[in-house]
């Protein structure tokens, strides 16, 4: 049953998630905002939203270990898995965004997670709000950096939605904020309930089934990009998830309420995975030939996500 209900949310989460989007950009068109400034922050929050809810959902049932690791794996998930297998299909042409703003923002954010979580062992509200706020700075000088190069174009927006009536727009937020609500409360229960039957810790299945299943979206429009032949998911949008998932996630649900340290894997381990991630692509970047992510690359960077889940689930 843990499994089934693990399956039912991840589906619901996903639904909810995509219906989220659709209400937020079709919003968003309303009011004449750019679609240059919708991907960077609508779709960017919208897209947030299941693992916010998961991570608010475990952190209000008792269950920190899953809000925390939910977060780690899905940025490891984001990099190993998702950038990977999307590479090995195809190689991924790398804008100079990478080094000049987006890695070294995502470092910072990593890094600055895990001072803070080694500290006290403890995210608390104010750590929080400086993450958020750190995030809103960032956006900020993200959509400066776009508008002075004229770049007002976002392939992940659809058009389409800009003609969408109220009607519809609310129909779709209230399907997606059910589906969300009810999707995080069935993926945490049966988390919690398959950790107990198998003898392991939340911790473990949040870091891989979890974080594997939020990060489905991410890999499906990947790997259909890249089948089809057209512009793969960037590196600059899954760093930008990364980011999003430190800074609005965890900052948050810290807000909300204060998440705590409850398994020392979590800083002896997990999150160590996390920042070794982040930091390998920018010598795979550069290392043999610049600003490209060959095959190669991407299978380094697929069996190093392959030996995490590993040493993770059986070590």
């Amino acid at each position: 049953m843990s499994i089934a209900y693990i399956i039912l949310g991840l589906l619901l989460l996903v639904l909810g998630g995509e219906f989220l989007v659709r209400s937020s950009v079709g919003l968003s068109f309303k009011l004449n905002i750019s679609k240059m400034v919708i991907g960077m922050t609508v779709v960017s929050f919208a897209t947030s939203a299941p693992e916010l809810l998961v991570s608010l959902q475990a952190a209000m049932d008792g269950s920190p270990a899953i809000a925390i690791n939910n977060v780690i794996g899905s940025n490891i998930a984001n990099i190993g898995l998702v950038l990977g297998i999307t590479a090995i299909i195809g190689p991924i042409v790398v804008s100079k965004d990478f080094y000049k703003l987006n890695w070294p923002v995502m470092m910072v954010f990593s890094l600055l997670l895990y001072y803070f979580l080694k500290n006290d062992e403890l995210l608390t509200r104010t750590e929080g709000l400086t993450l958020f706020l750190g995030l809103i700075v960032f956006l900020i000088v993200l959509i400066k950096s776009a508008k002075d190069e004229g770049e007002d174009e976002n392939d992940e927006v659809d058009d389409k939605l800009a003609t969408v009536g109220y009607g519809k727009i609310l129909g779709w937020l209230a399907i997606g904020g059910v589906a969300l609500y009810f999707g995080s409360e069935f993926l945490v229960d049966g988390a919690k309930t398959l950790a107990k039957s198998v003898g392991v810790s939340e911790g473990v299945i949040s870091i891989t089934m979890i974080a594997i299943g939020t990060s489905v979206p991410e890999l499906a429009a990947s790997v259909i990009a890249a089948v089809k032949g057209e512009k793969a998911i960037s590196l600059g949008n899954l760093i930008g998830s990364n980011i999003f998932n430190i800074a609005s996630v965890l900052g948050l649900t810290s807000l909300v309420k204060e998440i705590p340290i409850t398994e020392p894997q979590i800083l002896s381990r997990d999150i160590f995975w996390m920042l070794a991630f982040a930091f390998v692509i920018l010598p795979l970047v550069f290392v043999p030939k610049k600003f490209i992510l060959s095959r190669i690359k991407g299978l380094i960077l697929f069996l190093a996500y392959g030996t995490f889940i590993y040493l993770v689930s059986f070590v």
